[in-house]
């Protein structure tokens, strides 16, 4: 990945931050491959919210940083199936038109800004009943 000092500087701050843990533990993520020079591969979790169809279920992710990341979102798919608005149902893929910070995403925004973003989605009132898949199916 080609990027400059300082958003590489920002990249490394990120995983320096995913790798120690945040906030309550309801999101976390870290590097694909450990060896990856690039920071491109991310693999993610978020912790399914009390009182909604996700709790007590882990939700696994797989985020893609390209070359242009921070300035440009992210890639983002889920691996666990989910039912849930902006998600794609076939694939997992979390549609950048239909989640609002992948569609107006900032410089300053990063993958756990993501991640909150998302589980803060399962708790709207369109997602917070949604009928799940089997827990443990993935796509």
């Amino acid at each position: 990945m080609l990027m400059s000092s300082a958003a590489e500087f920002s990249v490394i701050e990120e995983l320096e931050r995913g790798e120690h843990g945040i906030g309550d533990g309801s999101v976390s993520y870290g590097l694909e491959d450990a060896d990856d020079i690039t920071l491109t591969r991310w693999n993610c979790t978020i912790l399914g919210p009390l009182n909604t169809t996700y709790e007590n279920r882990i939700y696994t992710l797989s985020v893609v940083c390209g070359e242009k990341y921070p300035a440009q979102p992210p890639t983002v798919r889920f691996l666990s199936k989910i039912n849930m608005s902006g998600v794609n149902r076939h694939s997992g893929v979390v549609e950048p038109s239909k989640f609002s910070t992948l569609k107006y995403w900032k410089r300053d925004y990063r993958i756990e800004t993501v991640l909150t973003d998302l589980r803060r989605e399962m708790v709207a009132p369109g997602n917070r009943r949604s009928l799940q898949p089997q827990e443990g199916s993935t796509f």
